[in-house]
Formats: C-alpha cells, sequence, structure tokens
C-alpha cells in the first residue's frame, strides 16, 4: 500500500526537480554576486595601513589614529577601530578585544557561506533525485506497452532522466567554488588582523617596557609630567613615551624637583 502511494508520487514526473535546481542556482549566483560586490568594495592595502597605524600611533596621536582607521574602507579598519578605546587596558586587553571584534566581524564575513557549502555538497543528490523518478517513470511505461513505439518512450524518458543528474552537478560545481573562494578570502582578512594585530601589541610591549624602565631609574614624576603635557586627556603609555622621548633628549624642561 504505501509502495503504491509513492510509486503514484513519483509518476507525477520530475519536472519538479528541475525547477528547483534552477531556482537554487539563482540563489547562489546572488549570493555570489554579493559577496564579490562585498570584497571589492572593501578592499585596501592592509600592509600600508598597519604601518600607518603604528607609527601613528608610536607618536601618541590616538585621534589621528582613529581617523586613518575611519577613512579606510577595509574589513580589517573595522575589526582595530574599536580596539583602540582598550589600549589603555594595554597589550592583553587589546588581544581580548581583537579576538572578540574579530569574532563578531567573521558573522559578516562568512555570509552566505552556509547555503553555499550546503547546495555544493547535496545539488547532486537532489538531481540524481529526478534521475531516479526520471527511470521510475520509464520502467512505469515499458510495463504499460510493448510495442516499440512504447519501447521509444523508455528510452526517450531515461534519457530525460539522466539530465537531472547533469543539472545538479552544474549547480554545485560553481557554489563548491565560491565556497572555497569566500572562505579564502576570510582567511586572508584574518590573515590581515593578525599582522596588524602583532604589530599593535609588539608596540604597546615595548612602550610598556620603556616606561617600567624609567619608573626603574626613579623618573616617576618626570613620567607624571609627561603625561600631564599631553595634548589628549586620556594619554596613553604611547603618548607618555612619546613625552619621555622629548625629556631625554632635552626638547622639554624637566620638572624642577628632579633637577
Amino acid at each position: 500500500m504505501l509502495i503504491e502511494r509513492l510509486a503514484r508520487v513519483a509518476l507525477l514526473g520530475s519536472a519538479w526537480v528541475l525547477y528547483l535546481l534552477i531556482a537554487l542556482s539563482i540563489i547562489s549566483l546572488a549570493i555570489m554576486a554579493e559577496r564579490a560586490v562585498y570584497f571589492f568594495v572593501h578592499r585596501d592595502d592592509t600592509d600600508a595601513l598597519g604601518d600607518a597605524l603604528v607609527a601613528t600611533l608610536r607618536e601618541g596621536d590616538r585621534r589621528g589614529a582613529a581617523e586613518l582607521l575611519e577613512n579606510s574602507p577595509s574589513v580589517e579598519a573595522a575589526v582595530v577601530r574599536p580596539v583602540l578605546s582598550w589600549i589603555d587596558g594595554g597589550p592583553a586587553a587589546v588581544e581580548e578585544a581583537l579576538d572578540a571584534e574579530m569574532r563578531k566581524k567573521r558573522r559578516e564575513l562568512e555570509r552566505g557561506m552556509t547555503f553555499m557549502g550546503t547546495l555544493g555538497n547535496n545539488a547532486p543528490f537532489i538531481g540524481l533525485l529526478g534521475t531516479v523518478i526520471g527511470v521510475i517513470q520509464a520502467f512505469h511505461l515499458l510495463g504499460e506497452g510493448q510495442n516499440k513505439q512504447a519501447m521509444g518512450n523508455v528510452m526517450s524518458g531515461i534519457s530525460e532522466a539522466l539530465v537531472a543528474t547533469g543539472v545538479g552537478l552544474v549547480v554545485a560545481l560553481p557554489a563548491v567554488v565560491a565556497y572555497n573562494v569566500i572562505g579564502k578570502k576570510v582567511a586572508e582578512v584574518e590573515a590581515n588582523v593578525g599582522i596588524i594585530a602583532k604589530q599593535l601589541l609588539a608596540l604597546l610591549k615595548s612602550e610598556a617596557k620603556m616606561v617600567a624602565e624609567f619608573r626603574a631609574l626613579g623618573l616617576e614624576e618626570t613620567i607624571r609630567h609627561a603625561a600631564d603635557a599631553s595634548l589628549d586627556d586620556t594619554p596613553t603609555e604611547g603618548t607618555v613615551v612619546a613625552e619621555m622621548v622629548e625629556v631625554v633628549a632635552g626638547r622639554v624642561p624637566v620638572p624642577s624637583e628632579l633637577d
């Protein structure tokens, strides 16, 4: 009884499988186009951006660093920009903030990848389903007729059924390629963020070491003087170190109590 009902469903035809595959291919092409535009619009020279960012922060200009990141269309700049507010917390805080921002941005970068991966893996099986349904129809026609015309209809039905498998493969291959390309672009963004993060953390660690060495020499008052002389209301260690270099070079007067 159940087999007869399933057979009646199969005899309805496999044309719907082809329409389904065509609809899925249109959606996949739309996702490919959207991702291509997204990565094209957000491209930038991230190596130059990272060098410029470190150079600006080394001078103690956090406002300039923020403006530099705001003017960049890259995804890397969008990830690093919110992290500047964590610089006062030191390298550990910056590292954690970078990881959090990258995790949030990853959802945006991977948009459409689940669909592309699922379609690439399953489109051939959808096409195979259409082929199986077509073969069932063909053998049903074979059972109903014994003349040459019936045999011709059977052969025609089998050949049409194989089309579904071919269409499934045609839909799956671009989806798999797009999935791999998008994954590669996401990996490149993560690598670029990692490079900028390493540069930024190296700068913060070197500045923290310099401040510790100055304090070990008993120059705490000079450090406070350098911080007070900063134009930034909340000076970072980079600002302090920049002012300390001026003090050591003799370009900023040392407080009278240390003379």
